[in-house]
């Protein structure tokens, strides 16, 4: 069997279908080729300007591939529709005689095509991977029934995935609960009682990992480009800190604040804030479990709209009171925590895995064509 050779162009048909049926779950899509809800405040958009994305459907950025060195494309297999951003490029598979969306997907899973697009940025002046570019990618095609085998794969080990981050939420709605419990007869002290600020710098340099923090609480490497930034002058976090940034709380309507679980140390902006827990008698990771919460978002929203810039200014999280147990108790609800948080681990790692399985799937593919 032989190899086919097409433009995308010659695949794809651009899809361009208003929301107008009311929907309000507005998505973006982060690095990693995810879709993640927006970080924006969203009350005063006009929902009808932005576009639809349902099942099968691929989303497009073009915006700054070279300066993150990543296509930004992520195809939607959620069965309820969802809106993204008018600036997005939403497009299906139209030659699905000669190429399956998921293979299609799966082709850009791939430092590789990154780099790729990295280069045909190069002629943008915004380092943008402009459309027609994108539409000039040469894609070798193995035949249909090659490419299921592939797709079958890759979709199995998806779903293995898929079906161990489903136990999350069961762990998550246990601690919630209990937490729920907590609140009405536990005693609520003031975040500053209990937490000192840290101002530790990297002044050796010695640590080169940056990270930032993202919504849902976790660290993640810093999409910024450091190359020429002075990284003596950010804060070392250690093991059991906390990091935070009071930024645009009530923008995201999310509080930005993270525990560092790794023995490796790392390092974040010197616009964040670095705590440490000065009592023996509370344990950082029932912090963290405590302002994981909506509500606990939706009570840092309201105290920042004193701000003029939506911030949770530090004297504000301050006066933040949490209800703090005994010490026992604390320890068999963190415990909880910590099962959650493992199997968190365990299934960013899996997907992580199963991403860079894509590339040695697709050269399989087209290696067994050639045979």
């Amino acid at each position: 069997m032989a190899l086919t050779k097409k433009h995308i162009g010659d695949l794809i048909e651009i899809v361009d279908e208003r929301n107008n049926l009311g929907i309000r779950d507005f998505y973006g899509i982060n690095i990693n080729k995810e879709f993640m809800p927006t970080v924006t405040r969203t009350d005063s958009l006009d929902e009808s300007k932005y576009k639809l994305v349902t099942n099968g459907r691929f989303v497009f950025s073009g915006m700054q591939t070279g300066r993150d060195e990543c296509i930004r494309i992520s195809m939607y297999t959620g069965e309820k529709p969802i809106i993204v951003s008018p600036a997005y490029t939403t497009f299906e598979v139209e030659a699905t005689d000669a190429i399956l969306p998921m293979y299609f997907f799966m082709i850009f899973l791939s430092k590789e095509k990154d780099r790729l697009g990295w280069f045909y940025s190069d002629s943008s002046i915004r380092s943008n991977l402009d459309w027609d570019r994108f539409c000039e990618i040469e894609l070798n095609l193995p035949p249909i029934s090659i490419q299921q085998k592939y797709v079958d794969v890759y979709n199995a080990m998806l779903a293995n995935q898929q079906s161990y981050e489903r136990g999350l939420e069961d762990l998550k709605s246990a601690f919630d609960s209990i937490l729920d419990q907590e609140k009405h007869k536990a005693q609520r002290i003031a975040v500053g009682e209990f937490l000192t600020e840290i101002d530790n710098r990297n002044d050796d340099g010695a640590v080169k990992d940056v990270e930032g923090i993202n919504i849902t609480k976790q660290f993640m490497p810093t999409v910024a480009n450091t190359t020429n930034i002075n990284l003596n002058r950010y804060k070392v976090v250690q093991k059991s800190q906390i990091a935070y940034s009071g930024m645009q709380t009530g923008r995201d309507k999310c509080i930005r604040i993270a525990l560092q679980t790794s023995d490796k140390p790392i390092i974040v902006s010197p616009a964040y804030t670095v705590f440490e827990v000065k009592k023996d008698s509370v344990l950082p990771e029932f912090i963290m479990m405590w302002f994981s919460r909506e509500e606990s978002d939706r009570q840092g929203w309201f105290m920042s709209d004193s701000s003029v810039r939506s911030n949770l200014d530090l004297d504000r999280f301050y006066e933040t009171e949490i209800p703090i147990p005994s010490i026992d108790e604390q320890k068999a609800i963190v415990d909880i925590y910590r099962a959650y948080i493992d199997r968190r681990s365990i299934s960013n790692r899996l997907k992580e895995r199963i991403k860079s399985m894509c590339p040695i799937l697709i050269k399989g593919s087209l290696e067994e064509a050639e045979a």
